[in-house]
């Protein structure tokens, strides 16, 4: 049988595999809004140097910053969510790592306990 303290050895990996990967989604989220922001960025300065392309569409260009200060936006939301998702992670992971030593304690204690009970048990035994 599993002791309670095993299971929540293993269950504490599990809450940091979960943390890992929440906080591996917010990163992406972050880098694709930097990324769709780089983008607008980069767009809104050819829209305004000279050339024949910025002038024939300009709407083009200003549809294309549009989508990609949305994009950023719609990333830096979902970052926002990851963060919170990682906070309650980080949160139970706390908890169980603080249950998990609790319970590696007791049973500690334990066995001390019964060690000295079967020394005391021993003495009791050959005293007589």
């Amino acid at each position: 049988m599993v002791s309670r303290t095993e299971r929540l050895r293993k269950l504490v990996e599990v809450q940091e595999q979960l943390k890992a990967v929440h906080e591996a989604r917010r990163a992406g989220y972050l880098t694709a809004a930097v990324a769709a922001r780089d983008e607008a960025a980069d767009l809104a300065r050819r829209a305004d140097q000279p050339s024949e392309i910025a002038a024939a569409f300009p709407d083009l260009y200003n549809r294309r910053i549009e989508a990609a200060l949305a994009r950023g936006a719609v990333n830096d939301g979902l970052a926002a969510t990851e963060a919170g998702l990682v906070a309650a992670a980080t949160l139970r992971t706390n908890r169980v790592e603080k249950a998990h030593r609790e319970s590696a304690a007791a049973d500690e204690r334990q066995r001390s306990d019964k060690e000295r009970l079967e020394m005391i048990s021993a003495r009791l035994t050959t005293g007589k």
